[in-house]
């Protein structure tokens, strides 16, 4: 396994989609050794299609919160990873202060995806698997644990 921060941080414009896709799926491999939250630039809801796709590989998202940089209780991170522009440029600002790494993961914003819900869908399931991969990719040495 590879060296894992004691907590990371998820950082994207609303903590509607991106983010807490990120968190579920980090919370699922590595939540046992690593304090994993999210946070957007902006408040934002909780999105449908989210909760739907990580149903489908068997992460509850249905109480996720979302919440914003302002409101969190706790900044000793030891990783902040942003996936959208603006919460790199925010994050950028918390860490001024903050010993810890900072790293931008460029990320599609599946919302502005429009057409069927199987379209929406599959544009939300693309960002939910390249999420994945990058999590494993980054946290995981050898073979990746199961999902």
């Amino acid at each position: 396994m590879a060296d894992l921060p004691d907590a990371v941080l998820y950082s994207c414009t609303m903590n509607a989609v991106r983010s807490p896709m990120a968190e579920g799926l980090m919370k699922h491999y590595f939540g046992h050794r690593v304090y994993v939250d999210s946070v957007g630039v902006r408040l934002g809801e909780t999105s449908a299609f989210v909760v739907t796709v990580m149903d489908e590989i068997g992460i509850d998202m249905s109480r996720h919160n979302p919440k914003t940089f302002d409101q969190l209780e706790d900044t000793s991170y030891g990783l902040v990873i942003s996936l959208s522009p603006d919460a790199q440029h925010r994050a950028v600002e918390l860490t001024r202060t903050m010993a810890c790494e900072l790293e931008y993961w460029q990320t599609f914003d599946a919302t502005v995806v429009q057409g069927s819900r199987e379209t929406i869908l599959d544009a939300y399931r693309e960002v939910r698997d390249s999420l994945q991969e990058r999590i494993l990719r980054r946290f995981s040495e050898g073979s990746p644990p199961s999902l």
